[in-house]
């Protein structure tokens, strides 16, 4: 079974759409290095051909677009003798959600189901990103030891005010009013409007025309046509200035405290509360000192930075217990290296920031 399925769509005026397809619904559509690989080449190919006007992308099935990279074969990988896995892989998918974020031509995500971690990041790269009402989005690195990687370096530190920060911690889960809110989805199609909005793409006249202008017009039909079944509350916007207050710390430990500190009957704020609670500390460190010095980065040198905090991490035993402990053996009770924030050794934290090359593997990034 092919981890990623191609289908072409023919226009009137002789074009073609391209559509990719993650296909293994079982495992909600988890990132494989097999998966990447299949795609870089087929957008390396379509970027030059003048045939090709656009590309769609989706996940099998009816409940995730895709939940993450597959961050399990990764761990099993580090303990059974292969720690080349992860260069290779972050290597690979960084520069995949990279050339996605300046490809040439629109390249359409449809963001239906579980949207999470490294589903998140080709999301995110993609110039027109769709979510449907049964989205559900999140960066829940914290759960594992990790940070929000795949450029959340770059877009978390471009969401308004700190809702980036209470984002990355918390690990909440977004629905598509927070998405449109935060600006991370740029359309709202219902979920039943897929195969419209294929037949609507394909008979498009693309001859001569902005493509990104066609793929617009696509949508903002459909996405009127979708208004009643668009749910506007937004979690996020409604706990804005609450968030803005939280976040407003003198630290990572501050802001952490005013979190478990606040008393409420919010079921939204106690699944934040929980998150962050239960998260890795030293996981909750890395990420606000890396949110922190790639805030004025460009995209590139997110990408730069990123492959090697990943490598880092990878190689560590607390991403290890994690993965094994969320993921694998599934006890939900990850045996933490450090208990708490204050306890966190910064040697350690400095660590992760070490590169672990002389060259960066993605310094041909241009």
């Amino acid at each position: 079974m092919s981890s990623v399925l191609t289908h072409t769509h023919a226009t009137p005026d002789g074009s073609t759409i391209k559509e990719l397809v993650l296909n293994d619904p079982a495992r909600h559509n988890a990132l494989t290095l097999d998966m990447i690989d299949t795609i870089q080449p087929q957008l390396d190919a379509w970027r030059d051909d003048p045939s090709v006007v656009a590309v769609v992308l989706r996940g099998a099935g009816e409940k995730a677009f895709c939940a993450g990279g597959d961050v399990v074969s990764l761990v099993k990988a580090v303990r059974g003798g292969n720690p080349g896995l992860p260069e290779a892989f972050f290597t690979r998918e960084y520069k995949l959600d990279y050339d996605m974020h300046t490809y040439p031509k629109p390249i359409i995500c449809w963001g239906s189901g579980i949207v999470m971690g490294g589903g998140k990041g080709l999301l995110t790269a993609c110039s027109h990103r769709v979510v449907t009402e049964t989205a559900v989005l999140a960066m829940p690195e914290v759960t594992i030891a990790l940070y929000p990687d795949v450029g959340g370096s770059w877009f978390l530190n471009r969401l308004p005010g700190r809702t980036g920060l209470f984002v990355a911690v918390t690990g909440v889960r977004l629905n598509a009013a927070d998405v449109l809110f935060l600006g991370l989805g740029n359309r709202f199609v219902s979920s039943d409007r897929y195969d419209e909005m294929l037949a609507s793409l394909s008979a498009a006249n693309w001859d001569n025309a902005d493509a990104h202008a066609t793929v617009n017009h696509v949508l903002r039909t459909l996405e009127h046509a979708s208004q009643s079944v668009y749910d506007p509350v937004s979690q996020i916007r409604a706990h804005y200035d609450l968030i803005q207050t939280l976040t407003d710390a003198d630290s990572v430990e501050g802001f952490v405290a005013n979190i478990m500190a606040l008393e409420t009957d919010d079921p939204w704020l106690q699944r934040a509360q929980k998150t962050a609670g239960h998260g890795s500390p030293l996981a909750i460190k890395v990420m606000a000192k890396q949110l922190e010095r790639t805030r004025h980065a460009s995209l590139r040198e997110v990408f730069l930075s990123e492959v090697g905090l990943s490598v880092q991490c990878a190689q560590f035993r607390e991403f290890q217990e994690g993965v094994t402990a969320l993921l694998i053996e599934k006890t939900g009770a990850p045996d933490w290296t450090f208990k708490s924030l204050d306890t966190v050794d910064p040697a350690v934290v400095d660590r992760f920031f070490d590169s672990p090359w002389d060259a960066n593997p993605l310094a041909s990034l241009i």
